[in-house]
C-alpha cells in the first residue's frame, strides 16, 4: 500500500498481487488519528495489505522540514494500530508528477483536486516497486 500524506488528505494506491504495478485506490479526507487510522486499517484487512510505504516529503536539495516531521510522527503513532512493516519512499516530484500527468490528461481543476493525492500516492508505490524489481530481476529492458 502507498500512502500520500497530506495535511488534509491522504492519497492510498495498493499494487497488483505480483507486486508489480500501483493502482489508485482512493483519497480519505483526514479527520482525527483514530478515524483516520480505522479507514486504512480497512484497507489493510481488504485487500491483505503485508507492507505500507509512506511518501516522504524532502526539500528538493534532501533535507528534511516540517512535512517530513509530520510524517514521522504518523509513523510513530500508526505503530501500535497497524503492524506492518511501514517504510519511507522519496516523494519530493510525486505531487508534481501527478499534476502534469492531470494536465496532460486535461482534466478541470476541480477533477484535478479530487484525483492528484491518489495519483500521487500510485507513483510513491510505483517507485517502489519499480526499485525492488529491479533490484531482483534487473531493469526491464524493451522488446
Amino acid at each position: 500500500m502507498g500512502l500520500d500524506m497530506g495535511s488534509c488528505t491522504i492519497g492510498i494506491a495498493i499494487s497488483d498481487e505480483l507486486g508489480m504495478t500501483a493502482q489508485g485506490l482512493k483519497t480519505i479526507r483526514r479527520k482525527l488519528m483514530e478515524e483516520d487510522l480505522k479507514e486504512i486499517t480497512m484497507v489493510i484487512d481488504q485487500y491483505k495489505i503485508e507492507k505500507i510505504v509512506v511518501g516522504l516529503p524532502k526539500n528538493m536539495d534532501g533535507t528534511l522540514g516540517k512535512q517530513a516531521e509530520m510524517v514521522f510522527q504518523w509513523i510513530k503513532a500508526s505503530k501500535e494500530k497497524i503492524r506492518l512493516p511501514i517504510v519511507t519512499w522519496d516523494e519530493r516530484l510525486s505531487t508534481v508528477g501527478a499534476s502534469k500527468i492531470l494536465l496532460e490528461a486535461d482534466l478541470s481543476r476541480k477533477k484535478r483536486k479530487k484525483v492528484i493525492d491518489k495519483l500521487a500516492a500510485v507513483l510513491i508505490l510505483q517507485g517502489y516497486l519499480d526499485q525492488i524489481w529491479n533490484r531482483n530481476h534487473g531493469p526491464l529492458l524493451p522488446a
